[in-house]
């Protein structure tokens, strides 16, 4: 279920006096105000936690920090177009999914199916949150609709949200075999004999570094508040940011693709990334932090996929387990933010396009055009959603537009809102200047 479309919709832009102005000028006729994260030094914790996020030697390798995969100089996302980074003791093991970027977590909520319950002392157990929505319909999402519909899975952290804190994500790729190949002993070791390791002692005791569990575990928690307090990761100063609070002017294509991203007959993007900033002013998010299957084709580049039986079912497996008997989530990944989306290399779970313009035209012609997104089956029929094992297909979105159409029927967006679409995409690249700041 959608829960918020832009300020300013298309049809008033359209046909306002000021949205009139708006097409010559690129000004927004509706400054509101946004309330940013405060810029401040950071504290003994959060310095210990970026000597960690930038240390290459908690490795097996030696070689793989932190910011390896997640290069701040690209908004902590990968400067590579591999579908997934290399790691491991020699780094030569290809990771299972692409990488997510580490900005625009730090307002992430917990994993949960249906809508918050502020009134409940306890949250309800996973399978209650599951038997929520067995009976009810799930709502198209459509942009400038509100429409109630059944419970949704939300929130948490990986492409699965298997987990809730940025303590624990931070721990999972020191351990993965295929990431940073650690366990916790070896981690521990590694913290003990860093640089960095004295500052361990005044923040938590002397005793600290005898104990690896809690070592360790106190790491995870230094990392997560450096990924807090440093603004960096979360600046919200795109050109689309200034915007809104009528401090830049969006150039005519840009305005354009704005409308595009917003028409629920074209883009519908909004549906699903929500551009709308909070009551509270806190800038747009760029998602609604729900999980969605999308079918994206499958990627023949991942070492995974060189076994036909492999298939990555996001929710129920294979790297999440308490959710496998809930087949009705299986192909289902986490929508991801939209910020510095013009920055990344590779999309999708699997990584499987490497630039907007292929994301745009599988939206495009999934439905319309299927033998313009996937492959030949040896029978050569087009093999339709061919990552996504054939029981789970009916759980593929073939409802929210622009997935509600047939084949042979016309695209929703022409290639002139595709490329309209991509330069408004690239106004949520951050480390814009407004004029006079």
């Amino acid at each position: 279920m959608r829960r918020g479309c832009l300020i300013l919709a298309a049809g008033l832009l359209a046909l306002s006096g000021a949205g009139r102005a708006t097409e010559t000028d690129g000004a927004n006729p509706y400054p509101i105000r946004l309330v940013r994260p405060t810029a401040a030094p950071l504290s003994a914790m959060a310095q210990l936690g970026r000597a960690i996020f930038f240390d290459r030697f908690l490795s097996a390798s030696g070689r793989q920090s932190c910011a390896s995969c997640h290069d701040p100089a690209n908004h902590y996302a990968p400067t590579v177009g591999q579908p997934a980074m290399l790691g491991g003791a020699d780094l030569r093991e290809q990771g299972d999914r692409a990488t997510p970027s580490l900005t625009y977590l730090e307002r992430q909520p917990p994993f949960s199916i249906g809508p918050d319950k502020d009134d409940q002392d306890q949250p309800p157990s996973l399978n209650a949150m599951v038997a929520l929505g067995r009976d009810v319909a799930r709502a198209v999402k459509t942009v400038g609709v509100e429409a109630p519909g059944a419970p949704v899975p939300q929130g948490g952290l990986f492409w699965d949200g298997r987990v809730d804190t940025l303590q624990q994500q931070a721990l999972h790729p020191l351990l993965n075999p295929v990431e940073m190949a650690g366990s916790e002993g070896a981690v521990a070791a590694r913290l003990r004999g860093a640089r960095y390791a004295w500052r361990f002692v005044p923040l938590f005791g002397p005793a600290i570094l005898d104990d690896a569990e809690r070592l360790v575990s106190e790491a995870m928690f230094a990392l997560a508040r450096y990924q807090i307090e440093d603004v960096s990761f979360h600046s919200y100063t795109s050109k689309f940011d200034f915007w809104l609070e009528g401090r830049a002017r969006l150039a005519p294509a840009e305005l354009r693709g704005y409308r595009a991203f917003n028409d629920p007959l074209r883009g519908n993007c909004a549906g699903c990334h929500v551009d709308r900033a909070g009551r509270d002013g806190q800038p747009p998010r760029f998602t609604d932090g729900q999980f969605e299957a999308l079918g994206a084709p499958r990627n023949p580049a991942l070492a995974n996929t060189r076994d036909p039986g492999f298939f990555d079912l996001g929710l129920c497996g294979p790297f999440r387990s308490d959710l496998r008997a809930q087949t009705q989530y299986c192909g289902m990944f986490l929508t991801p933010t939209l910020r510095n989306v013009a920055m990344r290399h590779a999309f999708f779970h699997n990584g499987v396009f490497h630039s907007l313009r292929a994301v745009l035209d599988f939206y495009n012609d999934r439905d319309v055009a299927p033998d313009k997104v996937y492959p030949r089956a040896g029978d050569g029929s087009v093999a339709r959603f061919d990552d996504v094992p054939v029981a789970y297909r009916r759980n593929v979105d073939v409802e929210d537009p622009p997935f509600d159409r047939n084949p042979g029927d016309a695209p929703a967006m022409s290639a002139a809102d595709e490329t309209d679409i991509i330069a408004f995409l690239g106004t949520l690249t951050d480390g814009y200047r407004p004029s006079g700041r």
